[in-house]
Formats: C-alpha cells, sequence, structure tokens
C-alpha cells in the first residue's frame, strides 16, 4: 500500500507538471492567434512616408500664393532679358558712334561722280542762243589776296515761246582768266541741275561768290579748302551757258591786291 501512494504521489507530480505545460502552450497559441488575427489587420508602410499620412491638398489660398510667385518670377526673368537686350543695343549704338566719328572724313569726302543728265519731264523745248542772254556784274572792283568777291549773275529771256534752261553754277557758268590762263570755273565741280522755265519778260537773278582761289589747273573736282590762293593782279570774269558756250555777258575787269 505505501508503494501505491508513493507512486501515486510521483504520478500526481508528473500529471500537475504536464498540466502547467499544457496550459503554458495555450497561452502562447492564444497570444500567437491574437498576434497572427493582428498581423493580418495590419497596415503596410510606404517608404519614406509616414504610417497613416495621406497626400496634401493646397488650399486655393495658398495655390494663388504661388501662382503669384510664379508670375513674379517670370516678370523678373523678362525684365532681365530686357534689360540685357537694352544694353546690347546701346553698346551697338556706341560702336557704331565711334566708328562714324572715325571714319568721318571718309564719309563725308567730296564725291567724284559726275551728276546725271536730268531727264526732261515735259515737252517744253529747251533755250537756244537766241532765247536768253547773260549779265554780269561785281560788287567791288578789287579784293584782297586770300579775300572772296561778290558777281551777280542774271539770266534774261528773250525768245518768243517759254523754254527751259539750266540756271545752276554748272549750267551758267562763272570763269575768271588772267592773260590766255583760266584760273577758275564754277562748273569744276558737279551741281544739281536748276532748270528755270523762262518765258516773256523773265529774268533770273543769282549771287556767286569766289573766294580767290584756283582750280583752272585740275583736271576733275577736289576739296575746295586744297586749291591754292591766287596772287595779286588783274583779273577778267565773264559768264557763259555750258550749253551754248558762244552765249556769254560782257567781262568785268577787276583787281586782286
Amino acid at each position: 500500500m505505501a508503494v501505491q501512494k508513493n507512486n501515486s504521489g510521483a504520478n500526481g507530480v508528473r500529471s500537475g507538471r504536464g498540466a502547467d505545460f499544457g496550459a503554458g502552450r495555450s497561452a502562447m497559441s492564444a497570444r500567437s492567434g491574437r498576434l497572427d488575427r493582428g498581423g493580418a489587420g495590419m497596415r503596410t508602410t510606404v517608404p519614406g512616408r509616414p504610417a497613416g499620412s495621406k497626400k496634401r491638398k493646397l488650399s486655393k489660398k495658398k495655390r494663388a500664393m504661388y501662382r503669384r510667385r510664379r508670375i513674379v518670377a517670370l516678370l523678373i526673368v523678362l525684365v532681365g532679358l530686357a534689360l540685357i537686350g537694352t544694353c546690347v543695343y546701346s553698346l551697338g549704338r556706341g560702336i557704331g558712334a565711334i566708328n562714324t566719328l572715325i571714319h568721318h572724313d571718309d564719309i563725308y569726302a567730296i564725291s567724284r561722280d559726275a551728276v546725271p543728265t536730268p531727264k526732261k519731264v515735259s515737252s517744253v523745248k529747251d533755250c537756244t542762243a537766241k532765247d536768253v542772254s547773260l549779265e554780269l556784274s561785281s560788287k567791288s572792283q578789287s579784293v584782297g589776296v586770300g579775300g572772296s568777291l561778290d558777281f551777280t549773275a542774271t539770266i534774261v529771256y528773250e525768245g518768243s515761246s517759254s523754254c527751259l534752261v539750266d540756271g545752276s553754277d554748272a549750267g551758267r557758268v562763272l570763269t575768271i582768266t588772267s592773260g590766255n590762263d583760266t584760273i577758275y570755273r564754277s562748273d569744276l565741280c558737279a551741281a544739281d541741275s536748276r532748270m528755270l522755265l523762262m518765258a516773256k519778260g523773265d529774268k533770273d537773278t543769282q549771287t556767286l561768290t569766289w573766294n580767290t582761289d584756283a582750280n583752272g589747273s585740275l583736271a576733275e573736282c577736289t576739296d575746295e579748302d586744297t586749291w591754292a590762293r591766287v596772287n595779286a593782279g588783274t583779273y577778267v570774269a565773264q559768264l557763259s551757258l555750258k550749253d551754248h558756250p558762244k552765249v556769254t555777258s560782257d567781262k568785268v575787269v577787276f583787281t586782286v591786291e
């Protein structure tokens, strides 16, 4: 009987330990079940975004503010481009002005090209030697070396029907001579034509100024500032028509002192 009690006691101890172990496993299974059920309901997170966060929506006020900032930035860029363009344009104008100043003499040099013959624009005939006469007078009978002398040149109409005559310095020519030498001619340099319609009673009067210089030995027009001054002596002035050389004025004698 004593042996049976001991065995029963031992069996009782083993039974108790087995119950405790089984209870522990049940508890762990229960917790594991809750974890499994909890895991099934867990929310997946996106890397770089806090869990549970949503895409932010901007309010109308903030959208308007950002829109204004973009407009202001665009305006700043446009103003900057405009300023750059203005600076480039001004720089170009400055370089052009400097270049013009440097080449001033070349730009404003006297043209050597002959003036083309003017085209007739009407059926009016040109004046002949019988239609006009020339008159010449001087303001003074003497002039100093290096001075200037004014002449009065007049074209007088004497025809019976209207006609055209060139009254420019190249068409109505002032010639100054000394002995057999031609000292000065007003038609050496080309001049724009000055066509005059002459009729009965018409008279054209112009003032011509001679600067006591000489161009008679030149074959073509040059700058008047390079022409030599004449020496003291007696000179003769006379008018003639370029198209009709035989039509001349009376001679005017004067002295350069």
